[in-house]
């Protein structure tokens, strides 16, 4: 199912009364496509030799918008733009070696695209906000004079540009700024002025209103909430210890829309689950829907359309009418579904952690009504941290989570501190204790489900994809309570990523370490490969050839230094894949390989079908023989 039947829906684009978005294939080795709403389950309209996915950042995000009927796009292979009216094929408008684009605007009056483009020479990386002739005209920069830009947008007038920019070491959740510039008479910037954020508060999403105001999202008061600026001043709408904004990794992300008739409507975070709400004069307004995550927010008339997922269904395109609550569904990512006997459903836990703090998770007990455990067994446990380390876990459906628990194992998916959706301060209590405080949340979490009696404690499991990857690394390293652990594109050096990764996050780790040199020895002290010695339980790395943002001699440094001291280790290397896996046999080889792993060194047979694989170590004694 994960492998062949299921799609991502990552962007939502209305054009006029049209609707289109972006799906991602698995079965068609990830390729993006963009789609056309007809009815029924949607019209293909860029030709299959493109795939619609952009690389700035290396993260990309949004990289197509529809005006006019006509699409402009960025093609995967080449980073160039592209044009494509009704009826005819793509032609090439703008690009050159080097050359990514993203976040694109549509500024029809001056016969121009308004776009994110990221410029790399030799070592040299220059991102800048331009415009893109539609006439073939040329590329020219509007604005280059910050580190990183984004969200540009033309006022109701067409008069001012407003956009998103931030400086190193900041990434765009610690300090970015919405700054708003009118056009002069040749289409450039002038009198440009920071209208919020910076200095320690984020901008997130800013958005003209009809009515010529600039609504965004900010966190001023430790929250992210919506604000609204009137040429003068900011004013919070309905502030609450909610989040209404996301940590922006990729370009496109939203959670709010305005209808023409003025309203906003809007998504938030609270209580571990994302709510729908209608914002107006008189306040906020909560829509009861059936949806537990809601993103990718775009009117469309005075409806609202988001990708929305549930506890019991995946994700799905949905239209909504904000007034009634009435959701059709558009585009499902799969049409086959999980029956009830089979889905394990989510409970909320909070437990309590190191320094009288509490964490917060999803715990998935086992379920499958035609198999059953031995009477008075308990399960092993899988303790799944998710990547950022800004990223949060939801109770949607998860069918990589759902494959886990159908084989007889429990899931705790954990929100450790640092995650999004508990405000700035739980975010921030991770800045200079990254590998400590993540670590003693997941620990403490194996711990609380033990003591309930809900998971077995000499089977206790370990996993996680890129900054997760890093934490299970560190977690095995420098405690003892997991049996074994599987790495996906994780990190085990800080010191390399630190020297290889890409500009974007370069200093990340200035904020979740400390700055270099000053705090080299505090790199090395944190970083598994330098602590093989204290590891002696069997670790999987599953990794991708063409990684960028945690490069494959991060997997190969550990599998090394474990291959030396006899632990049992596998390593699997995806070609052509990136960070994280979007093919679909390679997904389903990944999952394979993790199964079968466990099998081995846990001691029991798996009922799939699953293929060989290698494990070195496994047979010359060691960890294998007292688990």
């Amino acid at each position: 199912m994960i492998a062949e039947t299921t799609i991502a829906i990552t962007s939502v684009l209305v054009d006029g009364g049209d609707l289109y978005w972006l799906e991602s294939r698995p079965s068609e080795d990830g390729r993006v496509v963009l789609m056309q709403d007809d009815g029924a389950d949607g019209r293909e309209v860029s030709p299959r030799d493109y795939s619609i996915r952009s690389r700035v950042h290396e993260y990309g995000g949004l990289a197509a918008l529809v005006a006019d009927g006509t699409a402009c796009f960025v093609n995967l292979k080449d980073q160039f733009i592209y044009t494509q009216a009704p009826g005819e094929l793509p032609k090439r408008l703008a690009g050159g070696e080097g050359d990514r684009y993203a976040d694109l605007v549509m500024d029809a009056p001056r016969g121009r695209l308004i776009a994110v483009r990221e410029r790399h020479v030799g070592e040299a990386v220059e991102n800048a906000l331009v415009a893109v002739s539609l006439d073939g005209g040329g590329v020219s920069v509007l604005d280059g004079s910050h580190d990183f830009a984004s969200n540009p947008r033309i006022s109701p007038d067409g008069e001012s540009l407003s956009w998103v920019s931030w400086d190193l070491p900041a990434m765009p959740w610690d300090a970015a700024a919405v700054n708003v510039a009118a056009f002069d008479a040749q289409g450039g910037l002038q009198g440009s002025r920071r209208v919020a954020g910076g200095d320690g508060q984020s901008v997130f999403q800013p958005e003209w209103h009809p009515d010529g105001r600039l609504i965004f999202v900010s966190d001023p008061d430790g929250w992210w909430n919506l604000q609204s600026w009137d040429g003068h001043k900011v004013t919070p709408l309905a502030p609450m210890d909610a989040e209404f904004g996301l940590p922006q990794w990729v370009f496109g992300m939203r959670t709010y829309d305005i209808l023409p008739s003025g309203e906003i409507v809007c998504a938030y975070f609270t209580g571990g689950r994302w709510h729908l709400a209608l914002v107006s004069d008189d306040g906020l307004q909560k829509i009861d829907i059936p949806y537990t995550d809601i993103s990718g927010m775009r009117a469309q008339g005075e409806a609202i359309v988001f990708i929305g997922a549930s506890a019991h269904a995946g994700q799905s395109l949905v239209r909504c009418d904000p007034r009634t609550g009435n959701c059709e569904v558009i585009r499902r990512s799969s049409d086959i579904a999980l029956g009830p006997e089979m889905l394990s459903a989510p409970e909320a836990v909070t437990f309590p952690t190191t320094g009288g703090a509490v964490a917060h998770g999803f715990y998935y007990p086992p379920r499958n009504t035609f198999r059953h455990a031995p009477d008075g067994e308990t399960p092993p446990l899988i303790v799944r941290g998710h990547g950022g380390p800004t990223g949060s876990s939801s109770p949607s459906l998860s069918l990589a989570i759902q494959y886990w628990t159908t084989r007889g194992f429990a899931v705790l998916d954990v929100n450790y501190r640092g995650s999004t959706g508990f405000g700035r301060a739980y975010r921030e209590a991770l800045y200079g204790q990254w590998g400590i405080l993540d670590v003693d949340d997941m620990v403490a979490g194996a711990h609380y489900l033990v003591a309930r009696g809900l998971a077995d404690g000499n089977r206790l499991l370990i996993r996680g994809g890129s900054a997760g990857g890093y934490t299970t690394l560190a977690a095995l390293a420098f405690r003892d309570t997991f049996s074994a652990g599987a790495s996906l594109y994780g990190i085990g050096d800080l010191m390399t990523l630190a020297r290889d990764t890409h500009k974007f996050e370069s200093r990340y780790l200035d904020l979740l370490i400390g700055p270099l040199p000053e705090t080299e020895a505090l790199y090395r002290d944190r970083s598994p490969v330098n602590h093989v010695d204290a590891l002696d339980c069997p670790v999987i790395f599953l990794q991708g050839s063409e990684d960028k943002v945690v490069p494959p001699n991060q997997a190969e440094a550990m599998v090394e230094a474990l291959d030396a001291k006899k632990i049992p280790v596998a390593y699997i290397l995806f070609e052509g894949e990136g960070h994280g896996f979007r093919s679909g046999a390679n997904v389903r080889r990944a999952l394979e390989a993790e199964l079968a792993f466990y099998g081995r060194v846990l001691g029991f047979e798996p009922a799939d079908d699953l293929p060989d694989i290698e494990i070195c170590n496994l047979e010359a004694g060691g960890p294998d023989e007292t688990l």
